[in-house]
């Protein structure tokens, strides 16, 4: 039953053992765990995890293999062969034709739609299903999951459908990215290889050939040689998007951030989410936690430091524009104050988007990015990325 786990497994990196394979059937044909999705999930971890740094590499074969598991109650396992009420709501998506969806019409921007919002909070008393007013689920209403609405506010649903909320109010957990990512090419490290700046560092010293050949000469014994080693003295500081419609270029980005690792000596690296705000983090698994002011980042790091951000760009325009718009928080500050004040600290700048650059005029958020940043924008490609570090130079 749970072959297809192993094999997973084994095929993201994770050196589990037919032994501890046994192990986790063992544990699990003695009840340790039942019906319990996060239980589950803890007990593959223990038995079959043996180094933390094969935890990313866990999660994802866990992800591929059991996306969509509940957690679901021993109760509702025995009363009377009920369905579970979340497959009852996925039944009862809203599908609409397209002439349907051009009639439903916004509440009028973000402002209205906040405060329509919270009047609904405050007069709403139980759960509704369908409908374009309340709080629920499978309706055109602006409020809710598994429905339609222009511009609304995404509530209780794992995953985007039409990718049109405005908001989305919901605690959602993402991995940090693989900077031990085997690359398929070497072609983006030697795009990345343009940016650099030769200095001899102290703490590392290398053969000099041609001093030792001299002085082995001049000395008639042999008489090693050694200099400081030549390292990329470029300072980079790396801002990566991560979580909800950047999911599907996980890939690229880990490839894109080994070969990063592996060219700059100096690069210090920070998550954010859609767009840059008050607060940045270095572990998503810590992103609640120990998030470090983004006010601290720029008295830190000074104008000495190449600035790249690496994101899609789409988003609601009103986490750009708008106080409070941000996904997950209240923001006070606009996103664009925060870009605008970036660009100004960090000089050299730039923007890579794994998006084709062919769809980057169907989104309006990006186009606001490519204002805010100069059209200092590049597509997530080789001849992307080499024009990019031309521009940094």
């Amino acid at each position: 039953m749970f072959l297809p786990f192993f094999a997973a497994l084994r095929t993201e990196g994770v050196p589990v053992s037919p032994r501890e394979y046994l192990g986790f059937l063992e544990a699990m044909a003695a009840n340790l765990v039942t019906y319990d999705a996060e239980g589950f999930y803890h007990l593959g971890r223990t038995t079959m995890v043996k180094d933390e740094r094969h935890l990313d590499r866990y999660d994802r074969a866990f992800s591929h293999v059991f996306n969509g598991l509940e957690e679901i109650s021993p109760d509702e396992i025995l009363a009377a062969l009920d369905l579970p009420g979340d497959w009852l709501e996925k039944l009862a998506e809203n599908h609409l034709s397209a002439q349907e969806r051009e009639a439903i019409k916004a509440l009028g921007g973000f402002d209205a739609l906040i405060e329509t919002l919270r009047q609904r909070l405050a007069e709403q008393k139980g759960r509704h299903q369908g409908g374009s007013k309340w709080i629920g689920t499978a309706g055109t209403s602006p409020f809710g999951a598994y429905g339609y609405n222009p511009e609304g506010v995404r509530i209780g649903q794992g995953s985007s459908r039409h990718r049109r909320a405005v908001k989305v109010w919901d605690r959602r957990e993402f991995r940090n990215l693989d900077d031990r990512v085997e690359l398929g090419t070497r072609n983006i490290k030697v795009a990345l290889r343009r940016l650099r700046k030769w200095a001899r560092d102290g703490a590392v010293e290398e053969l000099d050939l041609d001093g030792t050949i001299r002085a082995t000469a001049e000395h008639g014994w042999l008489d090693v040689q050694t200099r400081p080693e030549r390292r990329n003295a470029v300072k980079v500081l790396l801002f990566l998007d991560i979580g909800g419609s950047m999911d599907p270029y996980v890939r690229v980005m880990e490839e894109l951030f080994s070969a990063a690792r592996a060219e700059f000596k100096h690069l210090v690296p920070f998550y954010f989410h859609n767009c840059l705000y008050e607060g940045l983090w270095r572990d998503n698994r810590r992103r609640w936690d120990e998030q470090v002011p983004t006010w601290d980042v720029m008295r830190t790091y000074g104008h000495e430091y190449k600035c790249i951000f690496v994101g899609d760009a789409a988003m609601s325009p009103y986490e750009i524009l708008h106080p409070g718009g941000a996904n997950e928080h209240w923001n006070r500050e606009a996103g664009a104050v925060w870009l605008q004040r970036a660009c100004q600290q960090w000089p050299h700048h730039l923007w890579i988007n794994p998006v084709p650059e062919a769809g980057w005029g169907h989104s309006h958020s990006t186009r606001l990015i490519r204002e805010i940043f100069d059209g200092k924008m590049v597509p997530m490609t080789l001849e992307g990325i080499g024009k990019g570090i031309r521009e940094l130079r």
